[in-house]
Order: structure tokens, then sequence, then C-alpha cells
């Protein structure tokens, strides 16, 4: 058994997640980051596309659960962390990472983020 980790950085959506009604007409950007640990042992020496973790499906997943509205951030990340455990389950943990751009605070903010791991 070797452990390894996929990342899938900086994905960039846009999508009209939020509590505001400006921001669910008008929407805005955001980003994803899914760090995902699997044993890569057997694609590691078969370099077999066909024994490694698929992530262009892991990007379908989560380019499926983004436009799909949701009020909250938390709702929103658990729906991609769950779809991609459904999706796969031998992966020993997957951590998700949702970042709204320019989020309506009031003040000058580059974003605001959640994390959850499983």
């Amino acid at each position: 058994m070797q452990k390894g980790i996929i990342e899938l950085e900086e994905m960039e959506f846009y999508a009209y997640h939020g509590c505001f009604k400006e921001e669910q007409s008008v929407g805005n950007r955001f980003t994803v980051n899914i760090a995902i640990q699997v044993d890569v042992k057997k694609p590691s020496e078969t370099d077999n596309i066909k024994d490694a973790l698929n992530y262009v499906r892991v990007y379908e997943i989560t380019k499926a659960q983004i436009q799909k509205n949701s009020h909250l951030l938390e709702h929103l990340t658990e729906r991609i962390l769950n779809a991609i455990r459904e999706e796969f389950d031998y992966i020993d943990w997957v951590r998700v990472k949702v970042s709204k751009m320019n989020p309506p605070m009031g003040g000058q903010m580059k974003s605001v983020s959640l994390t959850l791991q499983r």
C-alpha cells in the first residue's frame, strides 16, 4: 500500500449561492480546492489510467454540485464532499474547500471560505 494525496486546486466556477437575493440573481465567482487521499500503489506500478482515481470525474461531480443553488457554503461544501465519497467509496479521506470570492460583506475582502474533511 502506498498512500498519495491527489489535489484539484483552484477550480473556478460562476454560481448563484448565497442568502441575499442579489447573490441569487447576479451570482459570484467561487473557487474549490479538493484533496483526496487514496492508495496509489497500483497505478504507480501499472501506469494505467484505469487503476487511478478519475479526477476528471471529481471535477464533473464538483461542477454538478456547484450548479445546484445553495444558501450556505456549509450546505454546498457538504454536498460536494458527500457526492465524491459516494462515487469513490475506496478513498481514505477527502478535504473540500469552497471559497466565495468578493463576498457582500460591506467592505473589501478577497474571499470567505469553508473547509470540510471526512
